[in-house]
Parts: structure tokens; sequence; C-alpha cells
């Protein structure tokens, strides 16, 4: 497994980071997350992203319990705070109560004495950034967090905490955005402002929710059990990318990514690892054996003439508007 410092930082990623967004707690039982985790350290992922609010905290357990017996010296736990984990009016958003709070209920979830990559998992309209950032500050200090990050921050709002962080000499490190060959937002505005101020890419859906495996074709129903039939929360976010202009311009490329030797997932996960900004890639698996196909792609190089031609089979459908990177206005 091939590892990448993560933003002009001293932290080494797994260029293959396994995250357990749906999957745990929801979609596969405990046995069969366990079995993943555990196929992913075989495979040479070090790097496991999760988040308090997956599957309402539980995948955050299951996490834990599935690393329990591992060196922890040897592991990068990430995991992030924001979105609502109860029902109380301070039970969401970057106020220092929910995240002193969340931190330490992350800690007892994960069964671990410090999270490795604390992030922010969108901007709070609601708090004054200082106040945030404050928080993070004394988590870093006490020992409790290592690094911080964020996740779907725009340009501005990564350069506003870049600057407060490093007024209190804190090490913010990482923006984990949606990033695939479909999903190309961040590439003008963020990726810069990023770069400027020392901060790397995590990146999340590189295979676009499983559209840019190809499963899905124009005309036809969903396959059964895909990520669009599962109700515990993938079919939402999958039907966006479920238009025929989308799903055509997938089957159109598939013959270019076959001559090549190399899966439709393969060409996608080792598309954003081309990226010198991605420190990492996460997947996701439903089953232990996903995982050998994705690891495979972070040792392939991608011929540049079959990145033209993808691109330009693709370019009709891709979106790349900066404003899409948004966090909600309002406190959910």
């Amino acid at each position: 497994m091939q590892h990448r410092y993560l933003g002009r930082s001293g932290l080494k990623v797994s260029a293959i980071a396994y995250g357990n967004w749906i999957t745990h707690g929801s979609q596969v039982d405990d046995d069969t997350a366990t079995a993943a985790v555990h196929e992913a350290l075989d495979q040479g992922i070090t790097t496991f992203d999760t988040a308090d609010v997956y599957a309402a905290t539980r995948a955050e357990a299951v996490m834990g319990a599935a690393l329990a017996d591992q060196r922890r010296e040897g592991l990068e736990i990430c995991t992030k705070v924001y979105w609502p984990t109860g029902s109380g009016p301070n039970d969401r958003g970057l106020s220092r109560k929910h995240i002193q709070e969340s931190c330490e209920a992350s800690l007892r979830r994960l069964r671990t004495d410090h999270i490795d990559l604390y992030q922010a998992h969108r901007y709070d309209h609601e708090t004054p950034l200082e106040e945030t950032m404050v928080a993070f500050a004394d988590l870093v200090r006490s020992g409790k967090v290592l690094y911080i990050g964020v996740s779907e921050w725009d340009a501005e709002q990564i350069t506003a905490a870049a600057e407060l962080a490093a007024e209190l000499r804190i090490p913010f490190i990482s923006n984990q955005p949606q990033y695939s060959l479909l999903w190309r937002v961040i590439e003008s505005e963020v990726v810069p402002a990023s770069t400027a101020v020392g901060v790397g890419q995590i990146v999340w859906s590189p295979i676009a929710q499983g559209v840019l495996t190809g499963k899905y074709r124009p005309g036809e129903p969903v396959p059964e059990g895909s990520r669009a039939t599962d109700d515990h929360g993938g079919a939402g976010f999958v039907q966006r990318l479920l238009r025929d202009e989308v799903l055509e311009a997938v089957q159109a490329m598939k013959p270019l990514v076959d001559a090549a030797g190399i899966t439709m997932a393969q060409y996608a996960v080792a598309w954003v690892l081309r990226n010198p900004d991605v420190g990492a890639a996460i997947v996701g698996a439903s089953r232990p054996e996903q995982l050998t196909e994705n690891v495979v792609a972070a040792e392939i190089t991608l011929d540049d003439d079959l990145v033209a031609a993808v691109d330009a089979v693709l370019e009709p459908v891709i979106e790349r508007d900066p404003r899409k990177t948004v966090s909600p206005p309002t406190r959910p």
C-alpha cells in the first residue's frame, strides 16, 4: 500500500482509506463489517474514516470494536463532528460545547484515547469561527486530537480557518470533499486555496456511489442489492446521478477502460489519486472482497491519452461549479 503525506504535515495516510459511511451499523451486520475492516488491514490500509453521525453513532462503535485488537500506533483514525447526534439544541453544529462533548463520546465509541484527525463535517454559520477553532485547539493541546481538518468547506472558509489555526499554532491539515470523474467542483477554487495553506484532500465517493462501475445502465431497472435500492440512506445519494445522460456517458467510457485492462472502479479511484493534492481516496465495502479490487488502484499509473479520451466522453456531464461546495445556512 502506498502512503502519502497529508497536506503540508508529517502525517502519512494510506492512499486508499477505508470509510464506513452508510455501511456499518446500518447496511451490513457487525460481523461482515468487522470482516471488511480486517480485510482492509490485510490489504495494507491504515487510515480509517468515520463520523459520529453515521448510523446515528453506531458506525463509530462498530469501527472501534473492529479495530480494538490492533496496534494503535499503526493506525490513523479519523472522525467528524457537526451533524445532529441528539435531539437537544446543542447536539449539533460547531459550538465549543458540542465539539467538546462529541469528541469525548467519539473517543468512547472508538475505544481510543486520541483521534488522529478530527474534522468539522460542515461549516457552521451559526457559530463564530474563532470559537470553533479555539475548541479544536484545546482538544489538540489536551492530546485527545492530533490533527484537525474540515469536510466540504469552501475556499474562503478554508483560508479563514487556516489563518486562525496558524495563530493558534495547531495543525490544520485536511479537507474531505466529494471528488470523482463526475464531480470536480473542488478543482477551480478549493484545491488551490487548500494547497496555498498546506491543506491536503481526503476525498469521498471516488466511484460516485457506484455509478462509475458501470453497473447502472440507462433505461434499465437498478440492480437488486445495489446502493440505489438501499433504504438505509444509500438510495437518496445515488439517485441524482441516475440520469440517462450520465449513465450513457459512463457506458461510453467503458470500452476505453476495458481496453486498458483495468476495471471501471479501479480507473475511477486511480484517477482521483492521480491528483497530487489528494492524500487518500476513501472507499467503503459491504463485502470484504470488494476491497481487493479497489486497493489495486493505488498502484495504477494511468496513461495520459486514456485520461484525455475518457474526459472527452464524460465532459458533457461533469459538474465543475465551485458553488456546489456548500454547507447548510443554519444548523440542521
